[in-house]
């Protein structure tokens, strides 16, 4: 199965944050990296006021069911020192699930496709880049999607690179 994983950062050294989060998810069996977009500095949309995100968007594919994709997605954040002090607060590490595949679920602990997705233009940016044909379940293409979005706060960020998992 197809996983498209949004990974965030505005807390501490982000860039740093973010390629850990790759090499971590990686790391562990029943992942394997397909691609994943340039690095984006965005502003922050909802919460409290607080500091520019890096974001990214990673692209595998994977045996993992998505709740134990999950459990990989939470034990990355909280290795990163994730605090969950506020609804869409600051943060050292954001590690959303987007798809998983044509998977469609809804409970407590997930909801996929992630239920936002469509109106943020921080995860559309880089998923389009990532994998322009993407196509977001029950919603269409990412790509029309993102057209009717203002991008204006996504700034892609050529100076700063993330690396492959090894």
């Amino acid at each position: 199965m197809r996983v498209v994983i949004g990974l965030g950062s505005n807390v501490g050294r982000r860039l740093e944050n973010l390629q850990g989060a790759i090499d971590t998810l990686f790391d562990a069996p029943g992942l394997e990296f397909v691609a994943m977009s340039s690095v984006y500095e965005t502003d922050p949309v909802g919460g409290p006021e607080q500091g520019p995100f890096l974001n990214a968007v990673v692209i595998g594919e994977t045996t993992l069911d998505p709740r134990t994709l999950l459990d990989r997605a939470l034990g990355v954040e909280n290795a990163f020192g994730r605090v969950r002090a506020e609804r869409w607060g600051p943060r050292t590490l954001d590690v959303d699930l987007i798809t998983v595949d044509d998977v469609t679920l809804s409970d407590p602990d997930l909801t996929l496709p992630h239920p936002l997705a469509h109106e943020r233009a921080f995860v559309l940016v880089p998923w389009v880049e990532a994998d322009p044909a993407a196509e977001l379940p029950g919603r269409g293409s990412a790509a029309a999607l993102l057209a009717s979005l203002d991008q204006e706060g996504v700034r892609r960020r050529p100076d700063l690179k993330l690396q492959p998992p090894a």
